[in-house]
């Protein structure tokens, strides 16, 4: 039997929140009905509406979701906090995606076949569409990693992969709690040793509802920090 925890941060989603559950608790049951083990975990980063209630609010119409409350500390540590969280509860696979609807869950099944082939299993956003301004810290994102870790990644910051938990716990090892590029030195320094990965082009359709918190402002801020950082984790990978 595999035990799998379904991860997604939360930041001010009353908009999708309930859509999504509706959308990924399914994947959870039909995993259970298969004779493995499936948990929908979803961590609610400080939001300022009601997202954690809606979720609360869920709980008896979706019995395998579990929402979690936290202090807000960016989508990053989220992400980490939600690993920590999948790996003390003796989780095998942990699949990682984001609460704002943009990921197709239908699109997960060719991961899971798949599961005993890989070690990692990454999303590939072509022809997204969510902006312009997306793209572009993509593809910068892109060269970074190169310049820091001297590998190519075809999607470092994909919010869509299937981690074996085996193989994520010594990354996880290496990267500061609080990083806000979790899945960005992830990817890189599973590229770097040399893990079997596989890459899965997938649909990466617009926010569902809601409004994007994260502007280009920010995104410089969360740049700069991350230079410092991906410093301390090579340091770390030394």
């Amino acid at each position: 039997m595999d035990k799998i925890y379904f991860v997604l941060p939360a930041y001010n989603e009353e908009a999708n929140i309930e859509e999504v559950i509706a959308q990924w608790h399914p994947i959870c049951e039909q995993i259970n009905a298969e004779g493995n083990e499936a948990h929908l975990v979803i961590a609610n980063d400080g939001s300022k509406d009601k997202t954690f209630a809606i979720m609360q609010s869920l709980q008896s119409k979706y019995p395998l979701l579990k929402p979690l409350d936290k202090e807000n500390s960016g989508h990053g540590s989220t992400v980490l906090y939600l690993y920590h969280y999948a790996i003390n509860n003796k989780s095998d696979y942990i699949f990682q995606t984001d609460s704002d609807g943009q990921t197709l869950p239908e699109e997960f099944w060719q991961m899971w076949n798949n599961r005993h082939n890989f070690d990692f299993q990454i999303g590939t956003r072509g022809g997204r569409q969510d902006g312009a301004s997306r793209v572009f810290v993509t593809k910068t994102l892109r060269w970074v990693v190169w310049l820091m870790f001297h590998v190519w990644v075809k999607d470092a910051n994909t919010p869509f992969r299937l981690l074996k938990v085996e193989k994520l716990k010594p990354i996880l090892d290496v990267i500061p709690q609080d990083y806000n590029l979790a899945n960005v030195a992830v990817s890189a320094i599973a590229v770097r040793w040399h893990y079997n990965i596989g890459w899965y082009p997938i649909t990466f359709r617009p926010r569902q509802g809601g409004v994007n918190s994260i502007n280009m402002k920010r995104i410089f801020k969360i740049g700069v920090k991350a230079l410092t950082d991906f410093r301390t984790i090579n340091r770390n990978l030394q």
